[in-house]
């Protein structure tokens, strides 16, 4: 797919957006009770459900960590997320690498420091694939980890922005950032202090143009910080209409 066809004359994108809009955003904290904490995150097309365990004993010795909590994150694609039906093994290396991107993201986010001896697990489903994969996983486990009470420096937003005939667009889709001229990358960040917990590329992009696609990738994540800000709030009032009955 060529570039003119991404961009239209008018400035318009596939999905009818303007370059530095994000897609629509719908997100809910507490939609599992059998976990600790949990959400649903959907962004545009792309749909996650996220579930958080613990703090809870390690279910290996060799993952004890005697000064902080252990990590893991799995993440899972559901057969029928895309057009494409078919079934992703665990050892799937494209599944891999996102689980170890969310896992590097919240290491650095999460006070494991206040749960010695103990894991935390985070379990991804992609029930909906339409672009933007990792940082609607990261956004959506942001919500899930707040649910469950787990201690962390600051909540973690990710956007992405990549670059179309010479224009800095917002939070690609699927159609977007599968054509092969338009590098993208995903930036995480901390909205409090603005530090970059992760940024990500999947392809060449000019050093010149870097800073502006950066910069928006970044007003995508306050937008989306915004939101999340107002899940937990929602939920947590959901929490206690049910206990003041």
């Amino acid at each position: 797919m060529s570039r003119q066809e991404l961009l239209s004359p008018e400035g318009l994108r596939v999905d009818g957006r303007r370059a530095n809009e994000l897609r629509r955003i719908s997100c809910r904290a507490s939609v599992l009770n059998t976990a600790d904490g949990s959400s649903y995150y959907e962004q545009g097309n792309t749909k996650v459900l996220v579930a958080v365990y613990g703090p809870r004993e390690p279910r290996a010795r060799s993952q004890v960590q005697h000064d902080r909590a252990a990590i893991n994150v799995e993440f899972n694609v559901a057969p029928f997320s895309t057009s494409e039906r078919r079934k992703r093994s665990k050892g799937d290396k494209r599944l891999l690498e996102i689980a170890s991107f969310v896992r590097q993201t919240f290491e650095g986010v999460i006070q494991t420091a206040v749960y010695p001896r103990s894991q935390i697990d985070i379990y991804i489903h992609l029930l909906q694939h339409d672009g933007g994969t990792l940082e609607t996983c990261i956004n959506a486990a942001t919500l899930a980890l707040v649910d469950a009470g787990i201690s962390m420096v600051d909540y973690v937003c990710a956007c992405t922005a990549g670059f179309i005939d010479e224009t800095p667009v917002l939070d690609l889709n699927f159609v977007e950032e599968s054509s092969i001229e338009t590098p993208d990358l995903t930036v995480a960040v901390l909205p409090r202090t603005g530090r970059i917990a992760l940024l990500q590329m999947e392809s060449r992009l000019h050093s010149s143009k870097l800073e502006g696609v950066m910069d928006l990738a970044t007003e995508g994540c306050r937008h989306i910080h915004k939101k999340l800000d107002q899940a937990v709030l929602a939920a947590a009032s959901d929490l206690a209409e049910k206990l003041s009955h």
